[in-house]
């Protein structure tokens, strides 16, 4: 491909603190947070490391993180990754990526968190059983000129 441009992330982490909440001059909401994201054991190193990715929400995906998501919640997010620079104010000049966040999703049930306990659904939450006793009974089909189709 001539042209082939691709530009998606998909992080799962916990938040390291609250979201910050804000709204642009026109009103549009904008959240700003960062989650922690474990790497992976090395053979070399017995302490567990955590990369730490700056996310930034826009409008309804922007409001969702602040009501819902407080520091230590498990989050997955799926977005882009884009670079920003500046000039500081000695001069300098400033380069920073984050990512965009396009959809954002929980992690944990309700019960494991308490930010994501918060969350009270009206959705219908099925319960499913594991007994052996409660399986449906099957006939069982010896050949399989006796399938049905």
């Amino acid at each position: 491909m001539a042209n082939f441009n691709f530009n998606k992330v998909m992080l799962g982490g916990r938040l390291t603190a609250d979201p910050e909440n804000r709204q642009t001059e026109t009103g549009i909401s904008v959240t700003r947070f960062t989650i922690a994201v474990n790497r992976r054991y090395s053979k070399d190193s017995s302490q567990q490391q955590a990369d730490f990715f700056n996310i930034t929400a826009w409008r309804a995906t922007a409001d969702f993180v602040s009501k819902f998501f407080k520091k230590g919640s498990s989050i997955f997010v799926v977005g882009t990754i884009q670079n920003r620079t500046w000039t500081d104010n000695d001069g300098n000049k400033r380069y920073a990526t984050d990512i965009v966040a396009d959809e954002v999703s929980f992690v944990d049930s309700r019960g494991e968190n308490s930010a994501a306990g918060q969350y009270t659904p009206d959705s219908y939450e099925p319960s499913f059983s594991t007994s052996a006793a409660d399986a449906p009974k099957f006939e069982e089909i010896k050949g399989d000129e006796d399938l049905p189709f």
